[in-house]
């Protein structure tokens, strides 16, 4: 019976397999070094209306008419998603005590933090892609934030009408 063995020369170089991990070490660097200043706490949050759409209209008229619009019922929920991060869900029912229609309304949300100092602005549309909000009419809505900072003061935030976008107007 013959057996054969190989052995290998001190001076043969293996082909090196460090490359391969560095860069893969490199790459999941540089992808923790984007998640992190993406997701910062305390970096600036950009509003956003009805997926970055302008804003809605809020010139005199719509100023007079704004404390026709009450937003009310106001509540705050948080949880935690599938990736475990905080939710905070606000939640509360537009009510149109006004004469007119909407067919949207706009709101700005602030949180604050000990020294009431605003620590996030968030503006939202309530009312887009829906029926208008007839006279007398009340309607819920849910607004979701994954990013308050955390020196926010765990209190209610101020909600305030913004913008509003009349059902008549074209």
């Amino acid at each position: 019976m013959s057996e054969t063995f190989s052995l290998e020369s001190p001076n043969e170089q293996k082909p090196s397999s460090r490359f391969p991990w560095f860069a893969v070490v490199v790459a999941a660097l540089a992808l923790c070094a984007a998640l992190y200043f993406y997701f910062v706490p305390g970096a600036p949050q950009h509003s956003t209306v009805a997926g970055n759409q302008a804003h809605l209209p809020f010139g005199s008229a719509e100023q007079s008419y704004a404390a026709s619009v009450h937003i009310e019922n106001i509540s705050l929920e948080r949880s935690e998603n599938f990736l475990q991060q905080q939710i905070t869900t606000l939640a509360g029912e537009a009510v149109n005590t006004g004469g007119q229609p909407l067919r949207d309304a706009e709101i700005t949300i602030e949180f604050f933090d000990e020294l009431h100092q605003v620590v996030l602005r968030d503006t939202r549309s309530i009312l887009a892609g829906s029926s208008p909000l007839v006279p007398g009419e009340r309607r819920e809505f849910e607004i979701a934030f994954e990013h308050i900072p955390t020196s926010w003061n765990s209190e209610h935030p101020a909600v305030k009408v913004t913008g509003i976008l009349f059902a008549t107007s074209k």
